[in-house]
């Protein structure tokens, strides 16, 4: 038998359905999973982690929530999915050793929480990154082929009934693609592009070996990259050190009639750089599903651009994605309980 002593006590703090409660106490049998469907807004579609927005607890709701998540070792999910929440709760409890965020991009909300160094260091902030990488692997690869195969000229014929003459379309096996940065999300779209017959450029810090990537370019070397590609792929995490990476002079730089996907965070991007580059020709085709600020304002310039796909942050989301971050919760919560390193530990630090 368990000792007590050998368990995890887990709040539920964001919507997970009871079949997905059940199975991560099956993968953890040592995990003492606590939740009470009633204070938890219904999920809206998978990977709504927030829930309907007009739910709204009781007075005496409210305080059993925060008694719960108040009791956690660990918390599956930050409470409410706000900053605010999750600052209240680390504060007001000292046993938390552990919560896993939902997003790929949970350091944003950490970070947005605004810890004392010492709160930082009690607690392991945990993501749920690599669990979008097959759904943002698959949209790069959408967004390139819709640059590649003329969709925005293609579609205005179309509302045109307009049968004209014919044209030569791009073949992405006789493409050069850079991948901006090779994390999960980038390394899914190399080994896809490279199925493709693409050469797949991508940048790192690091010189080693990525399947599918053909060579790899330092940061540093970015406009001298951006200046012989056909396609660039953006998946960096939001970061002080990315902030406006794919600034003005890039643009700038870059192989007139590039297509530019968009799937990391939208402050990677500076947007009126993007915007400039666009109405000059330099960018031929931009699929975005990220930008700096969401919801995209209704008079953004990106909306009635027909050389632009606005997707509103939704290409992650696929109907496998609360089972698997369920999986990853799981596994890191064997490891949490064996005394071995964690999955997708946010550096709190740079905060990804």
């Amino acid at each position: 038998m368990t000792n007590q002593t050998d368990r995890l006590r887990v709040v539920v703090a964001t919507p997970l359905s009871e079949e997905l409660c059940a199975r991560i106490e099956e993968l953890e049998p040592r995990v003492e999973l606590i939740r009470d469907q009633s204070l938890l807004p219904p999920m809206r579609w998978p990977g709504d982690h927030a829930g309907e927005p007009s739910f709204r607890r009781t007075d005496a709701g409210e305080e059993k929530f925060c008694r719960l998540v108040d009791s956690a070792d660990a918390l599956y999910g930050v409470p409410d999915e706000t900053p605010v929440k999750l600052a209240r709760t680390v504060a007001a409890n000292p046993g938390l050793r552990w919560v896993q965020t939902m997003p790929a991009g949970g350091g944003g909300q950490v970070r947005a929480a605004g810890l004392t160094a010492a709160q930082l260091h009690r607690v392991i902030f945990t993501t749920s990154a690599g669990v979008h990488a097959q759904p943002l692997a698959e949209y790069a690869v959408f967004g390139l082929l819709a640059g590649a195969k003329t969709l925005p000229r293609l579609m205005e014929q179309q509302e045109a009934s307009l049968w004209s003459g014919r044209w030569a379309m791009g073949l992405i096996s006789e493409q050069k693609i850079l991948i901006v940065g090779l994390g999960s999300i980038g390394r899914a779209t190399a080994v896809k592009l490279a199925s493709l017959g693409a050469y797949v450029m991508g940048t790192s810090r690091q010189a080693n070996a990525v399947e599918g990537v053909d060579e790899i370019v330092h940061p540093d070397r970015l406009r001298e990259a951006v200046a012989s590609v056909d396609g660039i792929v953006v998946t960096l995490p939001g970061t002080a050190a990315t902030e406006g990476l794919m600034s003005a002079e890039v643009f700038a730089a870059v192989k007139p009639g590039v297509t530019v996907v968009s799937v990391g965070r939208g402050t990677v991007i500076d947007e009126r750089a993007l915007i400039d580059a666009l109405r000059d020709g330099r960018v031929g085709f931009a699929a975005l599903d990220v930008f700096a600020d969401e919801p995209l304002a209704v008079d953004s310039p990106l909306w009635q651009h027909p050389r632009v796909l606005v997707s509103p942050h939704t290409a992650a989301l696929n109907p496998a994605e609360d089972r698997l971050i369920a999986e990853l919760f799981a596994r890191n919560a064997t490891r949490l309980l064996d005394s071995r390193p964690l999955i997708n530990r946010v550096d709190t630090v740079e905060f990804y």
